[in-house]
């Protein structure tokens, strides 16, 4: 469900990282602005460039159980550095998100043959022409898959824990790093923050920003959010917000680099609050020119 365009925060953005694959994978350029959405039922397959498959029932692939991103002490050897396969696409992955794919180029299917065979996990990250791929990325998990007769593959992965680039082991037949795990820590100035009251103002400013957008949209604003925060810490909220700001991956990534729950979650908040700012104008200007408004979407 489309819900609002949300204008990104005037927090700076780190600096572009240099690529590490040579042909970037077609991507889609940056929006100026972010669209939230929430999380469908039925997803579309992303196929590296933009292309769409209907959902269907998939044969569960047993995995080990990652998911313990509702704890606050998901913590899994930091200090270690691993061999992780990576998949160069034009989005930004968070922990917990789910990203449905097509495989069919023939370096990624023999990837995809080789981790369902062992530990059925690959590093996301994001890759654009300007700045090329991102140095922080985040693991897939798949965790329901389906090979077809010409095989090519439908999955269902899903976000699991962030990791930095070290350095590209091989390059063929597909990227292979080493990474280090990344995780969130303490606020730098050591002044104690109340993650929950901020965890609380950012689903205050979604929840407004989603009842306006109905508003705008022609639908009831009374209708029912339902319940955003989800019994989540404020970690994987944070997480969770920021997965819902698709159409700008720059922002997107920018937020995924974060380590301070604090500060990710103050940007998400300067962000849907601009955004609310922007729909209360246009709310108005609506109220003020409802013919105008009317007949410029019809034509």
């Amino acid at each position: 469900m489309a819900l609002a365009q949300l204008l990104p925060s005037t927090s700076p953005t780190p600096p572009p990282k240099p690529a590490l694959a040579p042909t970037p994978i077609n991507p889609t350029p940056p929006s100026p602005l972010l669209s939230l959405r929430r999380r469908p039922r039925n997803l579309p397959y992303f196929r590296c460039s933009a292309s769409s498959s209907s959902s269907s029932s998939f044969p569960e692939k047993p995995h080990q159980n990652n998911n313990n991103m509702n704890s606050p002490n998901h913590n899994h050897h930091r200090d270690d550095v691993v061999e992780l396969p990576l998949f160069p696409l034009p989005l930004v992955l968070f922990p917990g998100a789910i990203l449905p794919l097509q495989i069919f180029e023939f370096r990624y299917r023999i990837m995809m043959h080789t981790l369902l065979h062992t530990n059925l996990r690959f590093g996301v990250v994001y890759t654009d022409s300007l700045s090329g791929t991102a140095g922080v990325g985040c693991v897939g998990e798949i965790v329901k898959h389906e090979r077809l007769a010409d095989d090519r593959f439908f999955l269902i992965c899903k976000g699991q824990e962030r990791f930095r680039i070290n350095g590209i082991l091989r390059t063929k037949p597909y990227l292979v790093a080493a990474v280090s795990w990344l995780e969130d820590k303490p606020s730098g100035d050591g002044v104690p923050v109340d993650l929950e009251s901020l965890s609380g103002e950012v689903e205050a400013y979604m929840r407004d920003v989603i009842r306006l957008s109905n508003r705008l949209n022609g639908k009831s604003p009374e209708k029912e959010v339902g319940d955003l925060r989800r019994n989540l810490f404020p970690t994987p909220f944070s997480f969770f917000v920021g997965s819902t700001f698709e159409g700008a991956p720059t922002e997107q990534q920018a937020l995924l680099e974060l380590e301070d729950t604090a500060a990710r979650l103050r940007r998400e908040k300067d962000t849907l609050r601009n955004t609310l700012n922007y729909l209360s104008a246009a709310s108005a200007v609506k109220d003020v020119f409802p013919s105008s408004s009317s007949s410029s979407s019809s034509s």
